[in-house]
């Protein structure tokens, strides 16, 4: 959704929401902060972040141990 799109929904709001529109605005910024990511493809940053532990398991026994940390 672009900001055009906003802008036509917002003209239909009656003047009596608008506040009401602003105040979750600010709530969303508070939330999320300005710098909300765009769209971008997923990066495989993490990948081999725990490669420097001498622990040689699977994704297989990573769940087993997952399930018995719950």
């Amino acid at each position: 959704m672009d900001v055009k799109q906003i802008n036509k929904r917002i003209k239909k709001i009656p003047p009596g929401l608008v506040p009401e529109v602003m105040d979750y605005i600010d709530f969303l910024i508070n939330k999320y902060g300005t710098h909300i990511k765009d769209n971008k493809s997923f990066n495989f940053s993490w990948e081999s972040g725990l490669s420097d532990i001498s622990i040689e398991c699977n994704s297989i026994d990573l769940q087993h141990k997952a399930l018995n940390w719950r």
